[in-house]
């Protein structure tokens, strides 16, 4: 287990209330008593999908974090996520990345859900007793929304969606899935074409894939539903007929963008701190390696990176619990969260030497988890691009700012304790 700050630091303490401080210590002592052992396990064990954190997170209602008191929920806002995110994923990527992938669907839930709905499903996500994934990607289209060849076919008060799902997030714990499907023709604009299901676990059709580990985040499934027929009712379209594309964008940039960058931000501190503490230890002629100023440079470069990523992370989200426009703000924590991490992760790996080889070693460990946060919610491709739209002025939908009504509620009372 490497070691984590007790207190956030001063930086953040703008954008942090005393709500988010008592949250930022339970999550840490959270993951230091049930993550931690857990850890060492999860990584031994990479074809066993771990359950028992996602037990224990749901008792604490985090993956309602951002759900109003009146569907169960704390109504603690980005902010909020991202600390639960940070602190957990400092010790476990993976277990970051459980939390994290329910939280996608449950905002779409609060934005696009009618209030029936949302008394459908979201008590469930807070009492733990339900837990979603977000079934977007598919094995030819990658993440090119506008190539999904997922269809649901309308018959009589249901629908009949048939096509297969690839590296769903929860994908072996969710009991229920919204998946997004072609209800168009082809040849119709994507913006109309596709519409969002929430397709629950046990339905007749719907078939998950027997879990295959990854290159990392061991413990985490994210495997392939395969629906062959599946049919729902017209009360499980989230949405408006055609509202699929804004159901997934909205999503991946209000909550996904932010979520990875959060997890990234979690394991790039890990790696910091195991660096110092392993340079700190290790002795070289009749000092230690810390004192060595070629090495003394690369950690400062380091040290540099991280405080910035924290900034970025806690700053996007701090302007969306506000009701801010701020997309741009949240692609570009997700974009160089990432990219910073890995540079950092690829540093510490040199610093570390033949050390960083010993498969038992936290380091290989995170290396092979932050590879995981740069494909899910868009690329450093396709982050830039959205960058470059900002920079010409030609990003003309902003969801933070189009959906500031729904997460107006989710700012946290600065009277609160």
């Amino acid at each position: 287990m490497t070691a984590t700050p007790a207190t956030p630091p001063p930086a953040l303490r703008p954008y942090l209330t005393a709500r988010h401080e008592l949250l930022w210590n339970e999550a840490d002592a959270f993951a230091a008593e049930h993550v931690a052992p857990r850890a060492v396990r999860m990584e031994a064990t990479p074809g066993r999908v771990e359950r028992k954190v996602a037990d224990l997170m749901a008792a604490r209602k985090w993956f309602a974090v951002t759900v109003p008191p009146a569907f169960g929920g704390l109504s603690a806002g980005h902010v909020a996520k991202t600390v639960l995110l940070h602190r957990v994923g400092c010790v476990s990527a993976a277990a970051a990345a459980i939390l994290q992938a329910t939280l996608i669907p449950v905002g779409a839930l609060l934005h696009f859900a009618t209030y029936e709905q949302k008394v459908r499903w979201l008590p469930g996500v807070a009492d733990g007793s339900l837990l979603l994934s977000i079934a977007v990607t598919e094995p030819t289209a990658g993440g090119h929304i506008g190539g999904i060849e997922t269809t649901a076919e309308p018959a009589g008060n249901e629908w009949v969606i048939t096509g297969n799902k690839v590296h769903i997030g929860n994908s072996h714990l969710a009991g229920a899935h919204l998946v997004i499907a072609r209800t168009a023709e082809a040849g119709v604009r994507t913006s109309h074409a596709l519409t969002a299901f929430m397709v629950e676990s046990d339905r007749p059709g719907l078939s998950i894939a027997d879990h295959r580990p990854g290159l990392g985040l061991h413990g985490f499934s994210a495997g392939r539903l395969d629906l062959d027929n599946v049919r729902v009712p017209t009360e499980n379209v989230v949405g408006e007929i055609g509202q699929g594309l804004s159901v997934a964008q909205s999503s991946s940039i209000l909550y996904g963008r932010p979520n990875l960058a959060a997890v990234s931000l979690g394991i790039h501190e890990a790696v910091a701190a195991t660096t110092t503490s392993y340079l700190k230890a290790r002795p070289r002629y009749r000092d230690a390696l810390a004192d060595l100023p070629v090495l003394r440079d690369r950690v400062g470069d380091m040290e540099a990176r991280l405080r910035a990523a924290r900034i970025l992370a806690y700053q996007s989200v701090h302007l969306l619990d506000q009701g801010l426009p701020c997309d741009a703000e949240l692609i570009n924590a997700k974009y160089l969260g990432h990219q910073w991490a890995m540079q950092s992760v690829q540093d510490s790996m040199e610093l570390h030497g033949a050390q960083a080889l010993d498969r038992e070693y936290v380091l290989q460990r995170l290396w092979r988890d932050i590879q995981h946060t740069y494909p899910p919610a868009g690329t450093g491709e396709v982050q830039r691009i959205r960058l470059a739209d900002a920079a010409f002025d030609e990003d003309h939908i902003q969801w933070s700012e189009r959906l500031a009504a729904e997460a107006a509620w989710a700012q946290p009372d600065p009277t609160a304790a």
